[in-house]
Formats: structure tokens, C-alpha cells, sequence
């Protein structure tokens, strides 16, 4: 199909003379485009004028070179298309001018010009003269070499790129000789042929084929021609041979018309009576017509460059990013330079793209191919394909909303007077900035308090701490609905009175814990535990785990004793960190022990390998079991990963833990391999990934067989026949299972053991006379598919005489009568013993009273006294005997006459012409409008004249009209029946009159500038303290100006003495004098006007007047 494509293309070209096919040429220029020659380097123009008088509609002009290549997008540096028109004479002007015309620029060029249903062409040629003269073929429409680039040489003719293309359809039947077999095939199989190779253009090439035969006669100078047509693969070499009958003369050799000469690719070579010309390293610009001359005479054939299909090297890989990231999905083909197109992921629509302003760019590198997205939102989600004439490869893209994890909270500290208190968090982004509040109050840094944000570090560091510092501090980061919270204590010891000799003692309740407290620390992190003690002399501290003694060092884990303190510190816990520490402090007074829990926890192990179920069409569904260790915190969920075997990249299935331990898969493609593995989440993190599973691939089992029936039944066989199942996937069919069960049964036994791979089967040995029902159920590697069951159970024994039916010929076509006619229809049968007869009408069961019917043994009768529209439809015949039956099927078409046209109206009027349009009637006669008829009629004498007959159009012009005459026009419909019973009549009349004395001067309609209300900066929610002013500020637009009403918890507070509101420009400003708790609630402020209406709300907090201050004093 392809090669036959190609000859048509080349046809086109060589034939440049052969005129335009088109028919209904009307002669529409005035002046047309003349062949002209130019020098390469100069420049030429080419004109063509069109007069307008006569046209309903502004005239368009096309510019093509060749056959089919459109100059209208090519226009830049070397061509420019311009377009006048003269309101004197009415006509318009198109010049096509060429510059610094090259060698490629010859050939031939052709202009169109159409105007509604006129249309007018003309052909002429450019000849270019030169040193060098070649003439590229043009296969089809390419782009310019570089449009793409936008660089100074935007618009100059390059054709490899398309060149590429047709090559590339031709290699798909490289061994068919198209030329070959037409030339040796008898006219009766042209069509035949045509059919078979997918040759769209027959008729052109049986001219060529013509031409062939003709130069067949015998030629003085030559004693063998070259063959009609070659063919060679893009990068091999041709050698194209004659015989002349004079050894000694010289041959030239013409590609496209231009003479060859002798290169290092070109190569002429004269043995006796042989001359050969042979091209090395064919290319795509070698596809061409070749031409040898001796004298007068000469002899050609065509030459097919052939390309290999482009295929897909590296295929795209899924990815997964984080909202407003860049995506570049990135493939290699076989080629460089090749065409490839990019699907979205609904997969039906090409994607578009070009410079920065657009969604998507395309870049090119060598054989590489990229897709860029940018700023990744969540509607870019989805498959996305890449497609070349070789192959295609799909990839998954996954957008993420961007989450900000928390990597170290705040602390709650406790902290005695003039020290130092520093609350310090690290969160995921280094962008995101914070606010720090102390009891719901934002704290403003001064020479105390100082607030830092380094990286992802926010600290807040409070100097020379005191009791008033004591509180609930807060970091909420800017934009996440989340804060982060903790509390400082402030430690105020007061100690009266000291003996000389104080017993030791351990404060571990200054601490806020007690001797059973538990301290949980984190696998890696450093857990450091100061403990107050007091006593006098100075206490001795000893620290143990178990009946190990931890002594004072560098090590990972050490002790220090300061004055009033013992620390204890685990550098990078680990899990044999785990247990009960115990310090004992000693003086000469006394001594005091206590145990500290020091609780170990750590991310899970990686659960084991998980197990697929089950798979579907792009689902499965996959099972594990949990981590043996649980890192010392319950496991909150799992995270699922999947890849493709071919892949090297791990796509995440979910982003919040999954509780289950079975999780189903969907979104896949089917019939490729892909492999699971699963992690474990708990309070800490996230585990090591599991192993990988199994590899699987996703496929469904097969639509059920369609079409099962009973072919034919004896007394212990029956024949069943089925055909394949609509929907196969991608998995092979391996065959269909034959199951029977006796009525009243349940059991379902095999035909046969195994499977079939037939579409049909001949059960064999039954009981004669048992009742059986049948089912066939399609098997691939997804299982069995749903079962095709018999509508009712078969009875095994011998039909004497199969049911048939003997359609008439004259029913096998749609039967058309009018309404009012009389239906007689007559069907003959035969079967035995005597069949059942059945008729249905679109499926459903026939009713007595919307036709009379009457059967015998032979024959069945249809019979409808006086038809009507309703009787119209399919008429279905079923015969049956047991299962086993035959069907007919009867077309009635009830016809009538055809309702009138619809909106006639005027469209325009000139000269002595006028141009009317209408729409088809809404009621056609239940067949097919055949015409209109047009009539026109003098309103002096209403006299009506038939203007068009049988017109097939829906517009049409009445010409010839009287000046000074007024008209009235009106149109019938026509069907199969004949007119409609009304016509359809202009409500206006028309009035001829010299043509250009009524102005009508141009209307324009008046813009509307009314916007609804719209609020451009909404209420923000607040928390002020009691006692004090309040303010709530929001902005809106809208024309007209649109009303304001504030609402408090939806009541209406617009006549409240409490509430003053301000408007000034479009801010909107609430204010709330001396608010108290019970002014807490939800503020909302409604704008509306004539165009609609807007609302924005926000929440008020009122705290009540911090007074106390909470100390803590310890015991001694």
C-alpha cells in the first residue's frame, strides 16, 4: 500500500503539465501565474488577480508546489506571499515572490482560489538556471528545515526530514513489484489489484502504465531499456544498466530532468554495448525519476529510496515528583533526526508546545527525544506515550502535593533563673519560615529573646531567663495547617535554711518525672539526662546497668557529675541501650538511690516478601506479613512500591501509611511484567524496603465466547458452534473448555479432558432423550472466562428435517411502501416435525393488533391492512425446532410526503441578486430529501415561477432579477413521495434597486463592563485579648458597587452599636469596640450586586487577661 502511495506522489511530480482534476472550473481569474525563469540567487514574483464583483464571499488563494505541498506556512527569507485589494475595479491581487531562488526551487507550482462553491486553479513551472541544477522531489508536506528554530534562514525549503517519512511507509512490502503485476494482469483485475496493494491513485498510474507500454516498440538506439521501477535500502548502492545498439555512442544520464554529472556517488561506466550509471550510499534525495538519452530517444524508470521503521531504543520510564517540580520524560529511537509524536495521557490528544509560555516543550538531542513539563500540577497526572512509525512506549506520571516533614520537634525545657532557654526545630524545607507564639502571643525578639532562622533551623533562644518567661510556646510554619508546641518550666529552688551535714538527695520530680518514669529516645539520636542533686558535703554519684558501672569518659556512653548535677548521656542510641539505669549519690550523711527506664525505639524491620494474590486487566492485588520486629512502637501502616522489570525507577502507590497487610494495585498496563515491594511505617520512620516479589503481569481472563448454538443434534451427538471472544487482552488464548450439566442438576461435567482450540465440537456418546444444558467457557493464563450458555436446555434425538427458511429476493432488500398501502408478506419454511414460528418487531414480540399474522406448516404470512408511520422497522423471522433453529429478518420502510423547509430567510442582497438560505425540514417523510424546489414570484402579480428544481443545497442565489420589481420567494421539499404539502415562504419581501446608494452603516454592540463581586484579599482568622479594639480588613471589586453586609455567627450585625464598619475604595474594615470573650466567633462579610454575589468568612478569638504566673518550688 505504501509503495503504491509513493509511485501516485512521484506520478504527481513528474506529470507537472497534466491539468487539475477538479471539476466545476468557472474561470474566476482574471490575470493567472506564467511559467517563468530565474538565475539562482535572483528573485522572481509571480501574480495572479481575481475579480470580486460577482462573488458572494471574499475570494482565498493557495499557493502549492507540486501536487499537495501548501506554501501558506513556508512564508521567511526566501518567500513572501502578499495580498491588495482595489475597491475602484473589485479586484484583489495575490503575488507570490520567490528570493534568492535556489537550485531546489524549480519545479512545478500550482494556484487555487475559492469562493463558497466556486473554484478556479492554475498550474505553471519555475525554472532555475545555474551551475548546479537539481531538483529535489517532494514527497509530501514537510516543515522548514528551520521554522522550529526561528533563526535568519526561517522559510528556505528543506525536505529530508519528509523525505525520511515516505521512505520509511515504503519498506513495509519491499518484495511486491506493483508496476510488475499490472503490467502482466488483464484490465478486469485492476481493481482487484488496486484493493489488494491499498493504490489510492489507479487511474494515474493505468495513464503511466499506458505510457510504458507504448515506449515498448521497438527502439533503434536502445537494444535493452531500463526496467520500469527500482528499489534499493537507504545507504546501499544502485546500478541502473542499458544496451544501446551503437557501442561507440555516448549516453547522457537525467535525474528529474536535470543532467548528472560525474561524482564520487555518480559513476558512469561503458563496457561494449552496456552503459551503467551506479549511485553509492544512496540517500533520500536519490529517490527520484531517472532518465537515459542516446540522440533522440530515450528511456526512464523510477527509482524508491527505501528507510527502515524508526523504532523506540530506550523506552520512557514512570516517574514521580513533587508539585510545581520540572518533568522531562526522555526516550531514543533507532535514528537521529526522527519524527516523533508525544500523546497526553488521556491518550487520544497530540500534545502541542513550543517556546516558554506553553505547558509543554520538546527538546531534540541526536536520537534522544524529550517531553518537558513545566511547574507539575495534579491535572498532569496520568500515561503519557511516545509514537514513531516503529513502536511506542507509555510511561506513568505521578504528581505529589508538597508535605513538610517535621525532623526535630521542640522540647519542653526547665530551666532555673539567669539561665539560658533554647527551643530549636528542624523542619524538611529551608524556604518555609515561621512565627513563634508564647500562649497563643506572638513573640517579637528584643534584647532577651532572639529568634533565628538558619537553613531548615528555627531557634528561639530566651537569655537571663525569669518566672514571667514560664508558658506554652508555639512554631507554626507559614502556609501548613500544623504547629509544633512545648513548655518551659521555670525552676525557682529556695533553700531556708542548711545544716552542715545534708543527706544526699536525687530530684528527679524537678525533672517533671517520677523514680518509674520511662524516657523513650530514638535509635541514633543522643539522649542526655540532667539530674539535681543536692547535699553537704558534696555527694559521690555512682551510675549502673545492671551490675555494670558506668564510669566517667569519652566514650559513647558516660557519666559527669557537676556542682548540683549528675549527667548521664547515650552518644547515637542503640538498641542494647535498653533498660534500667540506676544512680546512687553518697556523703557522710547518707545516701539516695533511683531507677530511670531508658526505652530504646527504632524504625521496623522490613516486612517479609510480599505475595501476589491475584491479578486483573491493570490491578492485583498482593499480601505480606508484618516486620518481626516492630522497632519498639506499633506499626502504623505500610508504603507500597512497584517497577517495571525493564525499569530501574521504584514508583510509590501511596503517601499515607496503608493499615492492612493486602493492598490492591490498580493502574497498570496489561502484559507488562512488574515486581512489588512493600515498607514498614511506625511512629519513628520508615523501614528498609522488603524484598522484591515475584514478577507478574497484569492481565484479565477473556470476554465470554459470543454466538454459541446447536449446529446439529442425533440420538447421541450434538454439534455445537461458537465464534471467539470479542475481547482476547494480552494474553494468548490457550482454548475453550465444553461443559454439560442434566436439567435439574448442578453438576457440570467436561466434554472432553483438556481444551479445545476450535470454535466448534461434536459431544459425543449421550443418552438418547435426556435433557442436557451447555456451556463454553474461553481459558488463557488469567483462567477461564465468563461461561456462553445455551438460552435453554437441548434434547438429545435426531431432527428429522432441519428448520430453514426460504426468503423471498424481493424481501432481501428494504421493502418501501407509502403510507396507507396494504402489507402482504409471504415467507415459505420447512422443517420437521413442525417448527415453531416467531416474529418480533426491533426486538420486541409482534402484538396481534399492530399486525395480523398467520402460520401453517409451509409458510407464514405478515399482514398489515393500512400502514402507518409506526409500522416502520425490522421485522425478525425466527423457525425453531428444539435448540435448533433459523432466522430471517424483513426491512419495512413506511414513506410519506415530506414536511415544508425551515427559516427561509434572506441572506443577501446585490446587483440584481439574492442570495437565500433555509434548513432542511424537521420532518422528512421517514426517507431521504432527494431536493428543493425554488420559486420566486412578483409581489404586483404573485404570479410564482419555478427558479431551481430538484436543488440538493440548503443556500442557493436567484440571479436575473427586474430592477425596480419587489419579490417574495418560497421553497418545497422533495422526497421519494414528491412535495411537500406547504412551502415554506420569506416573511420579507425584496426590493431591487441600483446598487450602491444605501449606506448601512456598521453596528456595534455596546460592551458590558458589570463584574460580580469578588473578593481579591479575604478575612483573616485572629486572636486578640480582651479589653482591646479589634479589627477585620478584607478587600472586594465589583461594578456596579456592590452592597456590603457583616455577619456574626450568620446574624446580621449591621444595626449593632457595638460594630462599626468602614468602606474606602474597596476596603472593607470591621471594627469591634472593647470585644470580650462572648465576641468570639465566625465573622463573615457578604458583598452582592446585579451581577451575583460573593462571601468570605474567618474565625475571632478573644483570650481572656493573662494575670498568674505558675511557679514551681522544690522540696529539700
Amino acid at each position: 500500500m505504501t509503495q503504491a502511495f509513493m509511485l501516485n506522489g512521484l506520478t504527481g511530480f513528474s506529470d507537472a503539465q497534466t491539468p487539475d482534476t477538479r471539476q466545476d472550473l468557472t474561470g474566476l481569474f482574471t490575470e493567472k501565474p506564467q511559467s517563468g525563469e530565474v538565475t539562482m540567487g535572483e528573485n522572481i514574483t509571480f501574480v495572479a488577480k481575481v475579480n470580486a464583483e460577482s462573488l458572494l464571499k471574499k475570494p482565498t488563494v493557495k499557493w502549492f508546489k507540486g501536487k499537495w505541498m501548501d506554501l501558506a506556512s513556508k512564508s521567511g527569507k526566501h518567500l513572501q506571499l502578499k495580498e491588495t485589494y482595489d475597491r475602484n475595479t473589485k479586484v484583489y491581487t495575490f503575488e507570490m515572490q520567490i528570493i534568492e531562488a535556489k537550485a531546489n526551487f524549480a519545479g512545478a507550482y500550482r494556484c487555487e482560489v475559492a469562493s463558497r462553491n466556486k473554484f478556479d486553479s492554475c498550474n505553471f513551472d519555475l525554472t532555475v538556471h545555474g551551475e548546479k541544477r537539481q531538483l529535489v522531489v517532494l514527497l509530501m508536506c514537510c516543515d522548514f528545515c528551520s521554522s522550529t528554530d526561528g533563526n535568519e534562514d526561517s522559510g528556505e525549503l528543506d525536505f529530508s526530514a519528509l523525505l525520511r517519512k515516505r521512505a520509511v511507509q515504503a519498506s513495509s512490502d519491499p518484495d511486491v513489484d506493483v508496476w510488475k503485476i499490472l503490467s502482466g494482469a488483464p484490465a478486469s483485475e485492476y481493481e482487484k489489484i488496486a484493493f489488494q496493494h491499498g493504490i489510492t491513485d489507479l487511474r494515474g498510474m493505468l495513464k503511466r502504465l499506458k505510457k510504458m507500454k507504448k515506449e515498448e516498440k521497438k527502439s533503434e538506439a536502445f537494444l535493452k531499456k531500463l526496467d520500469p521501477a527500482y528499489q534499493v535500502t537507504k545507504g546501499q548502492k544502485i546500478k541502473l544498466a542499458v544496451e544501446v545498439a551503437n557501442e561507440d555512442v555516448e549516453v547522457k544520464w537525467l535525474k528529474n530532468g536535470q543532467e548528472i554529472q560525474p561524482t564520487g556517488r555518480y559513476i558512469f561506466e561503458s563496457v561494449g554495448n552496456m552503459r551503467y550509471l551506479t549511485i553509492n550510499n544512496c540517500s533520500l534525495a536519490d529517490d527520484a525519476a531517472y532518465c537515459c538519452i542516446v540522440g533522440e530517444e530515450k528511456c526512464t524508470t523510477e527509482l524508491f529510496v527505501k528507510e527502515p521503521p524508526v523504532t523506540i531504543v530506550k523506552n520512557l520510564e514512570d516517574q514521580m515528583v513533587m508539585k510545581g517540580e520540572r518533568v522531562e520524560l526522555e526516550c531514543e529511537v533507532s535514528e537521529e533526526g526522527a519524527n516523533v509524536k508525544w500523546l497526553d495521557f488521556l491518550l487520544i490528544t497530540q500534545l502541542s508546545g513550543g517556546d516558554e509560555s506553553f505547558k509543554y516543550r520538546f527538546k531534540k538531542d541526536g536520537c534522544k527525544h524529550v517531553l518537558i513539563i513545566n511547574d507539575a500540577s495534579k491535572e498532569d497526572c496520568g500515561h503519557y506515550k511516545v509514537k514513531t512509525n516503529g513502536g511506542e512506549s507509555m510511561a506513568e506520571l505521578l504528581v505529589q502535593e508538597k508535605e513538610l516533614e517535621v525532623y526535630q520537634s521542640i522540647a519542653d525545657l526547665t530551666v532555673k533563673a539567669k539561665d539560658q532557654a533554647v527551643f530549636k526545630c528542624e523542619v524538611s524545607d529551608e524556604n518555609v519560615k515561621g512565627t513563634w507564639y508564647k500562649n497563643g502571643v506572638e513573640v517579637k525578639a528584643d534584647a532577651r529573646i532572639n529568634i533565628t532562622h538558619i537553613g531548615r533551623i528555627h531557634k528561639l533562644t530566651i537569655d537571663e531567663v525569669k518566672p514571667e518567661d514560664e508558658g506554652d510556646y508555639t512554631f507554626v510554619p507559614d502556609g501548613y495547617a500544623f504547629n509544633l508546641s512545648a513548655k518551659l518550666n521555670f525552676l525557682e529552688v529556695k533553700i531556708d535554711f542548711v545544716p552542715r551535714q545534708d543527706p544526699p538527695k536525687i530530684h528527679l520530680d524537678c525533672m517533671g518525672r517520677t523514680s518509674e518514669s520511662t524516657i523513650i529516645v530514638v535509635a541514633g539520636n543522643k539522649l542526655r539526662l540532667d539530674v539535681p542533686i543536692t547535699g553537704d558535703p558534696a555527694p559521690t554519684v555512682i551510675w549502673t546497668k545492671g551490675e555494670k558501672v558506668i564510669t566517667e569518659g569519652d566514650g559513647r556512653v558516660h557519666v559527669e557529675t557537676t556542682k548540683g548535677h549528675c549527667i548521664f548521656t547515650i552518644e547515637g542510641a542503640e538498641r542494647q541501650d535498653e533498660g534500667i539505669y540506676s544512680v546512687v549519690v553518697r556523703n557522710p550523711a547518707g545516701e539516695d538511690t533511683a531507677d530511670i527506664n531508658v526505652k530504646v525505639v527504632d524504625v521496623p524491620d522490613p516486612p517479609q516478601t510480599p505475595t501476589i494474590v491475584s491479578v486483573g486487566e491493570d490491578s492485583c492485588v498482593v499480601t505480606w506479613e508484618p516486620p518481626l520486629f516492630d522497632g519498639g512502637q506499633p506499626i502504623i501502616g505500610y508504603v507500597l512500591e512497584r517497577k517495571k522489570i525493564k525499569s530501574y525507577r521504584w514508583m510509590r502507590l501511596n503517601f499515607d501509611p496503608y493499615p492492612r497487610t493486602t493492598y490492591e494495585a490498580r493502574r497498570m498496563i496489561e502484559g507488562v511484567a512488574y515486581e512489588m515491594r512493600v515498607y514498614a511505617v511506625n511512629s519513628i520512620g520508615m523501614s528498609r524496603h522488603s524484598p522484591a516479589s515475584k514478577s507478574f503481569v497484569p492481565v484479565a481472563p477473556t470476554s465470554e465466547p459470543i454466538g454459541l448454538c446447536v449446529d446439529d443434534v442425533s440420538d447421541t451427538s450434538i454439534t455445537l458452534k461458537w465464534r471467539r471472544p470479542e475481547k482476547i487482552g494480552a494474553a494468548e488464548l490457550e482454548g475453550y473448555g465444553v461443559e454439560y450439566c442434566k436439567e435439574g442438576t448442578d453438576e457440570w461435567i467436561p466434554a472432553i479432558d483438556g481444551l479445545t482450540d476450535r470454535t466448534s465440537m461434536i459431544v459425543k456418546n449421550l443418552t438418547t432423550g435426556d435433557k442436557l444444558q451447555f456451556r463454553v467457557r474461553a481459558y488463557n493464563m488469567a483462567g477461564p472466562s465468563a461461561p456462553a450458555t445455551l438460552a435453554q436446555p437441548v434434547t438429545i434425538r435426531e431432527i428429522m428435517q432441519r428448520p430453514k427458511i426460504w426468503l423471498p429476493r424481493i424481501l432481501r432488500q428494504t421493502l418501501i411502501k407509502k403510507v396507507g398501502d396494504t402489507v402482504n408478506i409471504v415467507i415459505p419454511f420447512q422443517g420437521k416435525p413442525r417448527p415453531k414460528v416467531t416474529w418480533s418487531k426491533d426486538g420486541e414480540p409482534l402484538s396481534p393488533q399492530f399486525a395480523s399474522v398467520r402460520n401453517s406448516e409451509v409458510d407464514t404470512i405478515l399482514f398489515i391492512r393500512k400502514t402507518e408511520r409506526k409500522h416502520s422497522g425490522q421485522y425478525d423471522l425466527q423457525v425453531q425446532i428444539e435448540n435448533v433453529e433459523d432466522t430471517a429478518k424483513v426491512m419495512l420502510q413506511i414513506v410519506d410526503l415530506p414536511g415544508p423547509p425551515e427559516a427561509l430567510k434572506i441572506v443577501d442582497i446585490w446587483g440584481f441578486n439574492v442570495a437565500l438560505e433555509w434548513k432542511p425540514p424537521k420532518d422528512n417523510g421517514n426517507c431521504e430529501i432527494v431536493g428543493y424546489n425554488i420559486q420566486k414570484a412578483d409581489k404586483k402579480t404573485m404570479e410564482w415561477y419555478t427558479v431551481y428544481e430538484q436543488y440538493r443545497r440548503t443556500n442557493c442565489v436567484v440571479s436575473d432579477l427586474i430592477m425596480g420589481n419587489e419579490y417574495v420567494f418560497r421553497v418545497f421539499s422533495i422526497n421519494l413521495v414528491g412535495f411537500s404539502t406547504e412551502p415554506c415562504q420569506t416573511k420579507d419581501s425584496v426590493y431591487i434597486q441600483k446598487t450602491g446608494i444605501v449606506y448601512k452603516p456598521p453596528s456595534y454592540k455596546e460592551h458590558d463592563f458589570s463584574e460580580a463581586p469578588k473578593f481579591t484579599h479575604p478575612l483573616m482568622n485572629r486572636s486578640v485579648i480582651a479589653g482591646y479594639n479589634a479589627t477585620l480588613s478584607c478587600s472586594v471589586r465589583g461594578i456596579p458597587k456592590p452592597k456590603v453586609t457583616w455577619y456574626k455567627n450568620k446574624m446580621d450585625i449591621t444595626h449593632e452599636a457595638k460594630y462599626r464598619m468602614l468602606s474606602k475604595q474597596g476596603v472593607l474594615t470591621l471594627e469591634i469596640r472593647k470585644p470580650c470573650p462572648f465576641d468570639g466567633g465566625v465573622y463573615m462579610c457578604k458583598a452582592v450586586n446585579d451581577s451575583g454575589e460573593d462571601i468570605v468568612e474567618c474565625k475571632l478569638e478573644v483570650l481572656p487577661t493573662l494575670t498568674t504566673n505558675i511557679h514551681l518550688k522544690a522540696d529539700h
